[in-house]
């Protein structure tokens, strides 16, 4: 029912979803869901929706959709991601040229106190977990095929995060933290937002996995991240929902009205669980709580309806503080409360996009499993 469920998405509901918004990270993640499944399936016409859709994110002037020139925005320097997948099924090389534009925002980019890049220029000395998965992996990449060392930058940010936004009293992260202490969100003496969204830890988990795969044989330092995803696994299993298998939207508040098991999150996790295990990062337990994860997804929210297959239990959006004008909302504090009250929405690309990549995940392992 996956693989149905995302044949019919990329190639109806994912180009709509482009016709009606300017391109953005969202997008990224569907393109790196479609090559991961063609990576897992071994069947290459997934690729067809990266190549079909490449038109929506570079003009034929060579642009690039929605990157603003002098812009400093983490979100932004994903689309290196999906330029690299075109580069690499085309050949073209206006999209070599795009992925060295996108990995040169990086040279300049605004750093917080800690080392971190900050999230954006409308958030300014703020290490939010999202911007993690946003920058390293490209960052990562970029450095295994320009053959350069910067590897001592890129495992500083990761345990720079850590020590940000970890709560040890409750083995979580926080979603995310203002070294300034300026935001109103901010606790005066961490600076960490006030509740653990499940998405931001998704984020963070997804980030170490795919940094390790390619830090791995390049650097002694790539051993660093492995304790890192273990204690970050560690904390967030006890919290797993037991009727549905997957994880809450706020993970540690079971006890809240309208907390809900979350698609996009869980779906994150799962990929973590069963793509640590593949890389040696976690024990083989790891890749069964994973496989058990998605399952869950796929009985709670995957559902053959009159006009096809949906997905839902997705988060839309979530973030901290105004956002950027004319939006000025007031609503979003990082409170536990906030992250509950923000929309769902049906077929999202983030619950898809990451379903994609941990099915992905999950048809490796059980590849694996009937060969033992």
């Amino acid at each position: 029912m996956w693989l149905e469920y995302f044949s019919d998405y990329l190639t109806t509901k994912f180009p709509q979803f482009l016709c009606d918004k300017a391109w953005n990270y969202k997008d990224d993640l569907c393109m790196t869901g479609a090559a991961y499944l063609a990576e897992a399936t071994g069947d290459s016409s997934w690729n067809q929706a990266i190549t079909d859709n490449a038109g929506w994110l570079m003009r034929e002037d060579g642009s690039i959709v929605n990157w603003k020139e002098g812009e400093h925005n983490i979100d932004k320097v994903s689309f290196g991601k999906s330029l690299r997948l075109l580069r690499d099924r085309t050949k073209d090389a206006c999209y070599e040229k795009a992925v060295q534009k996108a990995y040169a925002f990086l040279s300049d980019y605004p750093r917080t106190a800690t080392g971190n890049f900050w999230h954006k220029d409308i958030y300014p000395n703020q290490v939010w977990l999202d911007g993690l998965y946003m920058a390293m992996p490209f960052y990562a990449k970029c450095l295994t095929e320009n053959g350069e060392d910067r590897w001592d930058d890129i495992v500083d940010q990761f345990e720079s995060a850590h020590e940000l936004l970890w709560d040890p009293e409750i083995r979580l992260y926080r979603h995310g933290c203002d070294v300034s202490r300026k935001a109103d969100w901010a606790d005066p003496r961490t600076g960490q937002s006030a509740a653990v969204w499940l998405r931001a830890e998704g984020w963070y988990l997804m980030a170490l996995a795919d940094v390790y795969e390619l830090a791995k044989g390049c650097t002694a330092r790539s051993e660093e991240l492995v304790p890192i995803l273990r204690r970050a696994i560690k904390g967030i299993l006890p919290y797993q929902d037991t009727a549905s298998r997957m994880f809450l939207q706020v993970v540690d508040r079971p006890d809240m009205e309208g907390n809900y098991p979350e698609t996009s999150g869980s779906a994150m996790v799962a990929y973590a669980l069963m793509k640590g295990t593949r890389l040696g990062m976690l024990d083989e337990v790891c890749a069964r709580k994973g496989s058990e994860v998605i399952d869950g997804i796929r009985d709670t929210y995957l559902r053959r309806e009159a006009d096809g297959i949906c997905l839902y239990g997705i988060c839309a959006s979530a973030g901290l503080g105004a956002g950027p004008d004319p939006h000025n909302r007031k609503d979003r504090s990082g409170k536990a409360e906030y992250y509950v009250s923000e929309l769902q929405m049906t077929d999202n690309q983030h619950g898809s996009a990451a379903c994609m990549m941990a099915v992905s995940e999950q048809i490796r392992h059980q590849r694996k499993v009937r060969q033992m």
